[in-house]
């Protein structure tokens, strides 16, 4: 009788052995998958819709201020939307000048579930560069508001887009862009750009 409460005993601590080293295991597992995540694989997660998910993401940004923007699409070290509040109107948001991510419960959910470098749908803009949408609105000769990561409110046209930097044509707002209206040209890299708005 001894023997079979020993036996049992021997057994209950193995099993409890086991199952601490499986959770042991399991969190560990965990930690590197969570380890492996990038800030955009959390960020396409987050606008990614879902059963009555918002695509709205409130961020916060290299010159101090939190936007809201309806998220549209994600590129390699872009994004693009609408910005909501009392400055309307599309945007384009540079990765590198967001300082955080201020998710939603739901969206925070979603960010920490997600299979790192997974992307289930792979499309033509998760692939494109800042560069190449900067080049369109140039092509467009769109005016643009541009904030900077100084704090400086710059509006212009796109005249040219390099590989790391742009060249403002500053001019009054509501005048179109032509060489008398042109205050002066500003060489802008990339790293100063903190939104730019069309």
């Amino acid at each position: 009788m001894r023997w079979d409460n020993l036996f049992d005993d021997l057994e209950s601590q193995l099993e409890q052995g086991l199952g601490a080293e499986d959770a042991d295991l399991g969190a560990e597992e965990e930690r590197l998958r969570l380890g492996r995540l990038t800030l955009r694989d959390r960020l396409l997660a987050m606008t990614r819709p879902g059963e009555g998910a918002s695509v709205h993401l409130r961020l916060a940004v290299r010159d101090g201020a939190t936007i809201a923007v309806a998220v549209g699409s994600v590129g390699r070290d872009w994004l693009v939307g609408e910005l909501i509040g009392a400055r309307r109107g599309s945007c384009i948001v540079p990765l590198a000048a967001v300082t955080g991510l201020l998710p939603t419960p739901e969206q925070l959910a979603r960010s920490l579930a997600v299979d790192p470098g997974a992307e289930p749908t792979v499309s033509l803009s998760t692939r494109l560069g800042l560069a190449f949408v900067l080049r369109d609105l140039c092509r467009r000769r769109a005016a643009v508001d541009v904030s900077t990561a100084s704090g400086e409110q710059l509006h212009g046209t796109v005249d040219r887009v390099g590989r790391d930097h742009l060249d403002l044509a500053e001019h009054e707002p509501g005048v179109p862009r032509r060489a008398v209206s042109v205050d002066r040209i500003r060489i802008l890299p990339f790293s100063e750009l903190v939104l730019v708005r069309f």
